[in-house]
């Protein structure tokens, strides 16, 4: 009953512009720099997907009939029919008028070849999202909400700075759990952002009752909502405070219709996927204990760095911080890393001593800045040594910019080595090829022994006890012109991990 006095409302609305033939020019104005386009169009600009999604495999023989340039258009009446099946199992109103079909041809005809990514995409997230949808009990079409959103990219990033699947601003990530600084950014976390999107989906339910309205508030925010509401004289459904919302929002349900009707009938438009690297029930995780960089996994484990980066796509540097952060590859890789773990991680730590990195080892502290009168955003970002794209990632920056007393968040790096013993380190650093590191496990037993006798030979070479650190010198350079190994010595001084050694400072050398 409710449907149809909505869908009713909804009708004389459209048939009231369109006598006026100002429903049609609305609908082009909406297609206009688009943001619905402007992310499927960020599709076709995503290196990591260019080996991730093959070009789909078009069927020899196909329910229609269709060649393979086929590019199919129907009338009215069939839009109509094949979205009431839709509607009749959704709560939603999954109407047809001008507006929708403006979105049918957009994600059909314009955006088709892009529609084929999404799709492949789709097999990656879905079901996860309609695993989380289920437990929170909101409706699971609202899976095709992160069409519209961002179009199934999870690196989307929008002109006013959402991020994500589910284009989460600073501020209101935040208020739902997803944190950001230099290394993460949990608005990329697939399953993160899922969580906090479902919440937040309940919270706006909560306000409005109404799924149409929460679309429309998820876009605009619940404020603007709610002005529209007083502004149309306390109209309850979206279709009736529609022309009260900013240009975007009227667009958005239109939108996220169209994005139901193309998900489920792409093979009536001849549309076919694009072959996906992995789909949801190919993939796993992993708890990751100690920091490491992809490059560090993919030398592990056999993996393409690009393969890791698509798995990944919440770590911005391509590296896996400190703080039992999550690994996601496909389940055989999972397996040999659980496998492997200890072996792994000892692997990388002695990398990590052997050349003297410290990017792992780098401590990020949380600051505040004031505005000043004048003050760019640019130039603050030099100021700390950050980068726009990060302050602007790390605050809402509206389009009127900076004003004069506005606080920022700013991550500022501390602890970095000193640039000569970094150079020194790598210039000593040994150019020994990567190795898999579960392929040596088997081997294990002959490298302990030969790891013995080095160090039982370093012990009879009659050596002096210490040794007065000289400008440029490493631990690596030292342990090297004593024949120690650098395990031995950090022992015997009781250094941490990569440590800062100072001219004049007494190395041990015997315990």
């Amino acid at each position: 009953m409710v449907k149809n006095i909505k869908r009713t409302v909804q009708s004389v609305l459209c048939v009231s512009a369109l006598a006026t033939g100002s429903l049609f020019a609305q609908t082009n104005l909406t297609m206009t720099d688009n943001p619905v386009a402007a992310m499927l169009d960020s599709l076709a600009n995503q290196k990591v997907l260019e080996k991730a999604l093959s070009k789909p495999a078009f069927p020899k023989s196909n329910k229609y009939k269709y060649t393979e340039d086929s590019i199919p258009r129907f009338e009215d009446f069939v839009y109509e029919n094949r979205l009431a099946r839709l509607d009749a199992n959704s709560p939603f109103d999954l109407v047809y008028n001008p507006h929708v079909k403006g979105f049918i041809d957009l994600y059909t005809i314009r955006r088709r070849q892009l529609v084929s990514r999404m799709m492949a995409l789709s097999q990656l997230y879905y079901p996860m999202f309609e695993e989380i949808f289920d437990k929170h009990n909101i409706p699971l079409e609202l899976k095709h909400l992160a069409v519209i959103e961002s179009a199934l990219n999870p690196n989307a990033r929008s002109k006013a700075g959402a991020v994500g699947l589910w284009q989460f601003m600073y501020p209101t990530g935040k208020m739902y759990g997803l944190n950001v600084n230099s290394y993460m950014d949990d608005r990329s976390d697939v399953y993160k952002a899922t969580e906090a999107a479902a919440e937040y989906l309940k919270s706006l339910y909560s306000m409005f009752g109404d799924w149409q309205m929460v679309l429309a508030a998820y876009n605009a925010g619940p404020g603007t909502i709610s002005k529209a509401i007083r502004r149309s004289g306390g109209k309850k459904t979206y279709w009736e405070i529609r022309p009260f919302l900013p240009t975007e929002t009227q667009a958005y349900v239109p939108a996220f219709i169209a994005a139901n009707y193309v998900m489920n009938y792409p093979t009536e438009h001849n549309i076919y996927a694009s072959t996906p690297r992995k789909t949801y029930f190919e993939v796993d995780t992993a708890v990751v204990k100690e920091p490491m960089s992809f490059t560090q996994i993919s030398a592990a484990l056999d993996v393409p760095v690009d393969e890791i980066t698509y798995f990944n796509p919440q770590y911005r540097k391509g590296v896996i911080p400190a703080g039992g952060n999550m690994l996601t590859l496909p389940k055989a890789k999972i397996g040999t890393f659980i496998a492997n773990e200890t072996a792994i991680y000892a692997s990388i730590k002695s990398q990590q001593l052997v050349a003297s990195e410290s990017t792992l080892a780098v401590k990020e502290v949380q600051k505040t800045h004031t505005v000043r009168s004048g003050e760019k955003i640019s130039t603050i970002a030099k100021k700390y040594g950050v980068t726009v794209a990060d302050l602007k990632s790390w605050n809402y920056i509206g389009k009127k910019g900076l004003r004069p007393g506005k606080k920022l968040i700013v991550y500022v790096r501390q602890d970095v080595p000193a640039a000569s013993q970094a150079a020194t380190a790598k210039s000593d650093a040994p150019k020994a090829p990567q190795t898999n590191v579960a392929a040596k496990a088997s081997a294990g037993s002959a490298n302990k022994t030969d790891s013995a006798t080095t160090v039982k030979l370093a012990e009879n070479t009659g050596r002096p006890a210490t040794h007065n650190v000289k400008k440029g010198e490493t631990l690596y350079s030292i342990s090297k012109k004593h024949n120690i190994p650098m395990q031995k010595l950090i022992e015997y001084n009781n250094f941490k991990q990569n440590p800062q050694l100072k001219v004049g400072q007494k190395i041990k050398l015997t315990s």
